[in-house]
């Protein structure tokens, strides 16, 4: 995959994280109805698997994978922690199964321009991983 560098980044994280947000609706449509811990899986994308970590009024946790079938056993991977403003209607990823949560990564919050810089690595990749999961399924998703 070529690398995506966006001049304003902080907008189009913005706009990555509300895209995000709307496509795990479509695949998961009942996650805004949780209210203790689940796992399920989606209709819409088979092998793609939700666990409700936590939920609060605002904001809801999950970690969403994809089940892969290696050699007679299932595989979880990639393993990405989300959280849902349920509120502001944005999914932000925390971190994957190969990277911290940027808190662990950078101390400084003096270090806004690499803040923003993985964050958007992170969550660009849910944003095509999204993509991929909807054009193998060829279901189509009305973002706005």
């Amino acid at each position: 995959m070529s690398y995506v560098n966006p001049v304003n980044k902080s907008y189009c994280l913005e706009q990555i994280c509300e895209s995000n947000y709307e496509k795990l609706l479509t695949l998961f449509p009942e996650i805004p109805l949780l209210n203790d811990t689940h796992i399920g899986h989606s209709k819409v994308a088979s092998g793609l698997h939700i666990t409700l970590l936590s939920v609060s009024p605002f904001t809801t946790t999950i970690e969403l994978n994809h089940r892969l079938l290696v050699s007679d056993s299932t595989v979880l991977t990639p393993s990405i922690e989300v959280r849902l403003y349920l509120d502001i209607q944005l999914a932000e990823v925390l971190n994957d199964n190969d990277r911290e949560h940027v808190h662990k990564i950078y101390k400084d919050n003096r270090q806004s321009t690499e803040i923003l810089h993985y964050k958007w690595q992170l969550n660009y990749f849910l944003h095509k991983w999204l993509d991929y999961c909807f054009y193998k399924q060829n279901v189509v998703v009305k973002v706005a």
